[in-house]
């Protein structure tokens, strides 16, 4: 995991992203990269084909977004004394900047497909809210596994793990996405909640097929208890271990689907307080 996108947003929630990205980015000398994100024009107002006012206060307001995001990560950058990336050679642990990146959060998508880790702000609670926008452009068109971060800063990454299995082949690529991080995890919970899964090899199966990797994992079957839902029973769970990382794969099921009916990806999505690594 040596190159790590960080689309970056003025806000108080890319805090969070950033130390995320820089515990990353610690375990295997990355090279952080930041651009700036910001809705396209269409997204912002309804122009007016009559006036020339509205697309000036557009423009006002794109070039005041491009300028905060990078006063942001600059900061954060060398306020933990990170180098500048130097040339185009091997990573190590340093950052760059992308200034010309394009308006739309579709870039996400697209760019990400060179990274090996994208790392977003976890989305608000609005389903169309413009994180959950580009939460989906990473997970759906970058091909890439994408590490959310939680609302808060975490303060470790990847030392005791919990994999929500469920079986699927979501899962299954999500798990050899997260492969460089389970080496290094110092625990590792194999997590099947029962009733939230789908025809595909067990738990303790992907245990065994861990340790053929010589990588150590306990799996656990829980049954929800009471009314409490898988995402629940989940984080439930993650929390009592004390870890800090889940690794889930996301939309098993279909995002309408979600969206009417909740799922698990949503739930953990709208609640987790660690972070988290998706893929689709």
């Amino acid at each position: 995991m040596k190159t790590i996108l960080v689309p970056t947003e003025h806000g108080s929630t890319m805090v969070s992203a950033l130390d995320t990205a820089l515990l990353l980015a610690q375990k295997f000398d990355s090279c952080i990269e930041g651009f700036p994100l910001r809705p396209a024009v269409a997204d912002l107002v309804a122009m007016d084909p009559d006036s020339g006012l509205t697309m000036v206060a557009v423009k006002e307001n794109d070039a005041e977004m491009v300028r905060q995001a990078e006063t942001l990560f600059r900061s954060f950058m060398e306020n933990h004394n990170i180098a500048v990336r130097a040339g185009e050679g091997q990573a190590t642990l340093s950052w760059a900047w992308l200034n010309d990146a394009p308006s739309g959060h579709d870039f996400v998508g697209s760019y990400g497909r060179i990274f090996d880790m994208i790392v977003l702000a976890r989305p608000g609670d609005e389903w169309q809210s413009p994180s959950m926008i580009t939460l989906e452009s990473a997970l759906f068109e970058s091909g890439r596994p994408v590490l959310i971060a939680p609302p808060n800063s975490p303060r470790s990454l990847g030392t005791n793990v919990l994999v929500a299995w469920n079986n699927s082949t979501e899962q299954a690529r999500t798990m050899a996405d997260a492969m460089p991080l389970l080496r290094r995890a110092d625990r590792i919970t194999i997590l099947t909640v029962e009733g939230a899964t789908v025809a595909g090899p067990s738990g303790e199966q992907m245990a065994r097929s861990l340790m053929m990797n010589g990588i150590a994992a306990d799996a656990i079957t829980l049954k929800p208890a009471g009314k409490r839902s898988a995402g629940e029973t989940i984080l439930a769970k993650a929390d009592e271990l004390g870890c800090d990382l889940i690794v889930k794969g996301a939309y098993t099921q279909s995002r309408l689907r979600q969206m009417i009916f909740g799922g698990t990806t949503r739930h953990i999505l709208a609640n987790a307080k660690l972070p988290v690594l998706m893929a689709h």
